[in-house]
């Protein structure tokens, strides 16, 4: 940054809707995007007078099963507060939030210390960009909103993307939250400051981060801006800011405030609540559910090499497929090269495919059959690569499949040297290349052979056959 040195001291605070049935405190749909405008609205979300919240069980054991998976400590007991500011899409000019008695306490994600978790209620969205006006859509008003803060121990703006990521696919993996942050289901809000001492310089926090690049990109940004201050001899201002993703530049939105600000105190509409004597909450450490940590050691186990564990754990659709498919392989106990085959093709044939809009009908049954057969040199790579497309739209079963094609690899020299003479005669040219010195030409040689038997001959006989011809 500067010849002098600096550390980045960075705490981030994430919020995440959750994806429960019903909002927090009403039996409204939990629907806050792609709706009609206040669609799905109360009185209870309205804050019409009158009306008492009741708060979601599935949103209290969502986070609590957040807890287990991060090694946090889980409330014996817990309150809602109203936190107060009035802002024109919060109807009740309060938030109910959780502030001296948090759901959660504890806990790390890829060795992030956790400071809390909480619960809360979302507000409405405002919209600005109709006229000289503005709208309020309270569809969003009232939805499940988990809030979990970071020690601020992260150091380095990729830190701190790489911490976010994780959170994201913990939480996916749970089944918790969808966390798409283009539609506002993740935000992150870092708090940054620099010091060249033990002691922490001045926070600064940036608000509503909506990308994994525009994390990382603030936070650099606003390490270099602190920095530059500082060397100028001037102070850094406790503030929040905003990111302009045009300009790749913070920029100031109000003075900071802080607790007092809010004045918080314990919601008289809503009981107390004792967790541990709760049933539906006490059965929950009976769910297991395997984490990304513990599929990426499994993984690295099989054999996977570490890109291609995340390209499997971070789709949704390759890693509920892969895990099938390696169920099945460990109860039929399969060669232990038949799953790093397996997840070469997943991840290169078949993704190219879906990406093609192949549909995806293939079970994960025939699909490991199909690489067994490869495996055991049944078939070839090329008919397994031709049968692919097939197979994905049909869900036929390969071995039978490859036998009504007359695709199982043949054994038969004498077919094969048939097929190595009509090579010979068809390509003079490349034979007389190869036979000039063109090492090349011999794999085109070979192409031809496994074109004319539709796959079938076995490459490695066809290479050692070939080269006996051209000798």
């Amino acid at each position: 940054m500067t010849e002098r040195s600096y550390t980045a001291t960075i705490g981030l605070e994430v919020h995440v809707e959750l994806a429960t049935k019903s909002k927090m405190f009403c039996g409204c749909r939990n629907q806050p995007h792609g709706s009609e405008p206040n669609a799905h609205i109360c009185p209870v979300c309205l804050a019409h007078p009158g009306t008492l919240p009741v708060p979601n069980e599935e949103a209290i054991a969502s986070i609590l099963l957040f807890g287990q998976a991060v090694g946090a400590q889980a409330a014996t007991y817990s309150e809602f507060d109203r936190k107060q500011y009035f802002y024109p899409d919060i109807p009740k000019a309060y938030q109910l939030s959780q502030y001296a008695y948090p759901f959660l306490t504890g806990g790390a994600i890829k060795g992030v210390a956790l400071t809390r978790v909480h619960l809360e209620e979302d507000t409405a969205r405002s919209q600005h960009d109709k006229g000289d006006y503005s709208l309020v859509d309270f569809n969003r008003a009232g939805v499940p909103l988990m809030e979990l803060v970071t020690e601020p121990v992260i150091h380095s703006a990729t830190a701190a993307g790489d911490f976010a990521r994780e959170l994201q696919l913990t939480l996916r993996t749970l089944g918790i939250a969808h966390v798409n942050m283009e539609r506002g289901e993740m935000r992150v809000e870092a708090n940054i400051s620099v010091s060249q001492t033990d002691t922490l310089g001045t926070k600064v926090e940036v608000k509503n981060l909506n990308s994994f690049k525009s994390v990382e990109s603030a936070i650099a940004y606003e390490i270099e801006r602190q920095v530059a201050l500082l060397e100028q001899g001037e102070g850094v201002a406790q503030e929040t800011r905003g990111w302009d993703e045009v300009k790749q530049r913070t920029y100031l939105q109000r003075s900071k405030e802080t607790a007092k600000d809010y004045r918080y105190f314990p919601d008289p509409d809503i009981p107390k609540m004792s967790i541990q004597d709760h049933m539906y909450f006490s059965r929950l450490s009976e769910k297991t559910i395997e984490l990304p940590e513990e599929k990426r050691k499994k993984y690295k186990d099989i054999g996977l090499p570490s890109n291609q564990i995340e390209t499997i754990i971070q789709s949704d659709f390759l890693d509920t497929y892969f895990a099938q498919v390696v169920k099945l392989a460990m109860d039929v106990a399969t060669t232990p090269s038949v799953l790093p085959l397996a997840a070469n093709y997943l991840t290169s044939d078949v993704v190219w495919l879906r990406g093609k809009g192949t549909p995806m009908h293939l079970s994960a049954k025939h699909f490991l059959e199909l690489i067994s057969l490869l495996e055991r040199g049944v078939i070839t790579s090329r008919v397994a690569k031709d049968l692919l497309p097939e197979l994905l739209e049909s869900n036929a079963a390969p071995e039978v499949l490859a036998n009504q094609r007359g695709l199982i690899r043949s054994a038969d020299t004498n077919a094969l040297s048939v097929i190595l003479q009509q090579v010979i005669v068809d390509n003079e040219s490349v034979v007389a290349e190869y036979r000039a010195g063109k090492a090349a030409s011999l794999q085109f040689l070979i192409g031809q052979v496994m074109k004319i038997s539709k796959g079938t001959a076995d490459p490695a006989l066809a290479r050692e056959e070939l080269l006996k011809l051209l000798s």
